[in-house]
Order: C-alpha cells, then sequence, then structure tokens
C-alpha cells in the first residue's frame, strides 16, 4: 500500500489507537502531514483513520474483529495491511498479537492497559487549557520510539532464526549453543531443545531452560540445589565454574562455554534423562 502525503484523524481527547496509528504512517512516510478534526474535510485526497467510517475507522457497524475474537481498532487494522511489510508476515502476526492487540482491546473495550495509559497521560489534564493538537504531537514521538523498538527486535528475531535452527542441528542431547547472545526462542519453538548455551552479556556464558510449549514451564529446570545459593556454594555443590543460578532455576551463569553444557549435562543425568557419552 502506498502511503499518500496527507492524513486525517479525530480531534479533540487522543488514545493509544491513533496515536500509534499516527506514529506508523510516519514511519512509513515521515513527510506525511496529519490534520486533526471532527469532520473530514470534502474531497479530501489523503489517508482517514480512526474517524469517518472508512477502511481504517472501526466505530461503525458492522466492526471487524480477529479470528480470537478481539476486535480491531485503527492501529490494528493499519497494522493488517502494513506490518508485513516491515517485519515479514510471522513476526507481523506476533507482533499484533502481543503488541497491537491488547492496545486495540483497551481502544475498544476499555480493558488496562499500561502502555495505553501512558499515551493517555498526555492529553491536557480537565482543569488546564492546553491545546489537545499540541499535546497529541507530544504522544506521537514517545509512540514513534515504542514502535521502532518493537520492529527493530521483531527484525532481529528474523536475523537471529537462520544461526539458532543451525546451532540446533548440531545440538546434541538437546543442548543448543549458540555463537552469540541472540533472541532464540522463535527458532527454537516447538523443538526437542532443553537448553541455550551462549556468552553472557555480563561476562562468562549463560544456559537458560527451554520452556514447554504447552505448559510455559522450564522442560528441565537446573537442581533445585542450586537455586538461589551463593557462588562458593554452587561451585562446591556442582564441582563446575558455577556463577550464578536463579531462584527459580531457569538460568545460570558459568566461567566458561564448557562448564556451561557440562552443567546442562549433570542436570539432565541427576533427572533420570538420556545424556550421550
Amino acid at each position: 500500500m502506498k502511503i499518500p502525503g496527507k492524513g486525517f484523524t479525530h480531534g479533540g481527547k487522543f488514545h493509544a489507537d491513533d496515536v500509534f496509528s499516527t506514529a506508523l504512517l510516519q514511519l512509513l512516510r515521515p513527510d506525511i502531514q496529519v490534520t486533526r478534526g471532527f469532520t473530514v474535510p470534502d474531497g479530501f485526497d489523503g489517508i482517514v483513520y480512526d474517524v469517518g467510517g472508512g477502511m481504517f475507522d472501526h466505530h461503525t457497524e458492522p466492526r471487524e474483529a480477529r479470528p480470537n475474537g478481539t476486535p480491531y481498532a485503527a492501529f490494528g487494522l493499519l497494522w493488517r495491511v502494513l506490518g508485513a511489510g516491515l517485519v515479514g508476515e510471522h513476526q507481523a502476526r506476533l507482533l499484533d498479537e502481543n503488541f497491537i492487540q491488547p492496545l486495540d482491546l483497551n481502544d475498544n473495550t476499555g480493558e488496562q492497559n499500561s502502555l495505553a495509559d501512558a499515551i493517555g497521560s498526555f492529553n491536557p489534564v480537565w482543569d488546564c487549557k492546553d491545546d489537545p493538537d499540541v499535546c497529541f504531537w507530544r504522544a506521537v514521538p514517545f509512540a514513534k520510539a515504542v514502535l521502532e523498538n518493537e520492529i527493530a527486535q521483531a527484525n532481529a528475531v528474523n536475523r537471529a532464526d537462520a544461526t539458532v535452527q543451525n546451532a540446533h542441528k548440531n545440538a546434541k542431547d538437546g543442548i543448543v549453543v549458540l555463537p552469540a547472545y541472540m533472541p532464540w526462542k522463535n527458532g527454537l519453538y516447538k523443538t526437542d531443545a532443553v537448553y541455550v548455551v551462549y556468552p553472557s552479556q555480563r561476562g562468562g556464558w549463560s544456559a537458560q531452560c527451554v520452556n514447554d510449549t504447552k505448559t510455559k514451564r522450564s522442560k528441565q529446570p537446573f537442581p533445585a540445589s542450586w537455586g538461589g545459593q551463593p557462588e562458593e556454594i554452587l561451585r562446591q555443590k556442582s564441582g563446575l565454574g558455577l556463577r550464578f543460578c536463579h531462584p527459580s532455576r531457569f538460568l545460570i551463569t558459568t566461567d566458561t562455554k564448557e562448564d556451561a553444557v557440562a552443567a546442562c549435562r549433570y542436570t539432565l543425568k541427576a533427572a533420570g534423562r538420556p545424556v550421550s557419552e
């Protein structure tokens, strides 16, 4: 879809819906000139959203909803058309599920959403005379920064997937070793991976449990005797260069890659799971 040079959305009080819609259009066409008002001008030759009853408005019946029942707001309607061009079909769907749908639900039902509240806080308070349009244009850069971050994260996942999947092919005993810290959950979704080992951003190496897709819990947590223990106790109990084990036992850090892999193997053996020699 080609974005025209003009846009029109509703005036007065604004919400996350119209603010994020404007931010999305600005990302795709930085020079777009958006006007706010209550009636779409006759013969307007730009894109109209969140007002006017067109394809990017959600205030007239019949209103559209996703297959899961979540109704569309203007942001979701725009993303449905434009999202795949920014992050690809798969990540566009995930972003819709995890980021956009909660905002659309807030706009349609009033369901609590902290990000929508943050955007709403840019509106003038009830007893001041600030211009809503001026406040709107303070909110849009904030939303744009958030949206840019979400898109960057989605594309980072896209770039990581091939490396993660290749590492999985070379894994032994469900232990996937990555050459660097990178987003790995998408690349290992519904695989037999049990742990992921990677260089820690704080130095040393980390090993993290992979969650079961049904229970959303670690397939095999690290030993209960390790959780939340001081480093000296961890080293003594494991005989390895263990630095840290999260109290929830889904994450450890170690001195070396070899220590991290050995800790994973130790845990599998202690749980009675088969481990190759």
